[in-house]
């Protein structure tokens, strides 16, 4: 009897199409790049040391073992830490493939586990082209006369293989099909993010700044993409939440005003006042006495 095989058609999460540059490097302590721009990738894992790094108007420090990602046409600047001159690899690439919006704005830590991908890519990369030693501003990688067997293609699915892993690295207790997503859905979906830490951290002071550094993104890239989605600011948001919250317990409970601001983290007992009555349009008083649930133990 005759089998038939069934065969499975390969799908592709991501494909790099062209490598420009790649090398490592080692910074001295007053090395400052320029800044460019350029209409392709580019990632920067810290080695050893510390790098400076700037894109857009983000600054951020680099410290050993981690990765920033340059989306297409994202200025950045780089500059050494004279305490701590960093050894970095660099690597530039062009990859149209949708799944690279994952990277956009992301700055991550690179297991050790992965580091392998890391120094095979730069071992591999040292035996194709030639490469000057020293130059961060290198624009063009000569081939090596002789080529080991396969080495661009080597390249090419190592660098597919740790961008694979870190994405499953970032997403392990997430849904990774969100890399799939429409772009309205992926925007839906940090902004879903953003609410839940949000919510998370209410009774706290929470800024823009530690809210980046915790989803591993670019304060203005949460801005823009929270507002796109919502219609409102992450910290008009963040203040509803609290007031949503502070009428519950004026209904609830006997806390003070001076209480509640305290407990939803408002500077001063005056500025929490005004936020309320700006968002309810009557004071927290008022509120009280019209949605009163149980009975006052005390004067506020």
């Amino acid at each position: 009897m005759e089998r038939t095989y069934y065969r499975h058609k390969l799908k592709n999460l991501l494909v790099i199409n062209k490598i420009v540059t790649t090398h490592y490097l080692e910074l001295d302590k007053g090395f400052s790049s320029h800044g460019e721009a350029h209409d392709f990738w580019e990632f920067v894992y810290v080695d050893k040391g510390a790098l400076f790094c700037k894109r857009d108007s983000e600054d951020m420090i680099l410290k050993e073992g981690e990765i920033v990602f340059h989306k297409p046409n994202e200025f950045h600047v780089h500059a050494s830490d004279p305490l701590s001159p960093p050894h970095i690899f660099v690597i530039s690439f062009e990859c149209k493939s949708e799944a690279m919006r994952f990277f956009e704005n992301r700055r991550l830590h690179v297991e050790r586990e992965l580091l392998k991908y890391v120094y095979m890519i730069i071992e591999e990369s040292r035996s194709t082209f030639l490469i000057p030693v020293s130059d961060p501003m290198i624009k063009k990688m000569p081939l090596r006369p002789t080529l080991p067997i396969g080495s661009l293609q080597l390249i090419k699915n190592l660098l597919e293989i740790l961008l694979i892993r870190l994405m499953r690295d970032e997403t392990e207790n997430e849904n990774t099909s969100s890399v799939f997503l429409s772009k309205e859905e992926f925007d839906n979906r940090i902004a879903n993010r953003i609410k839940a830490h949000l919510k998370e951290h209410i009774h706290t002071s929470l800024s823009i700044d530690e809210l980046a550094t915790m989803m591993n993104y670019n304060k203005s890239y949460l801005f823009r993409q929270f507002k796109a989605s919502t219609g409102q600011t992450i910290m008009s948001y963040f203040a509803f939440l609290k007031i949503e919250e502070a009428k519950k317990t004026l209904a609830q409970t006997d806390m003070t005003v001076s209480q509640i601001a305290a407990l939803y983290a408002f500077d001063t007992p005056n500025y929490f006042s005004k936020v309320f009555k700006r968002m309810t349009g009557i004071s927290p008083l008022t509120y009280r006495k019209m949605n009163r649930k149980t009975k006052p133990n005390g004067k506020i």
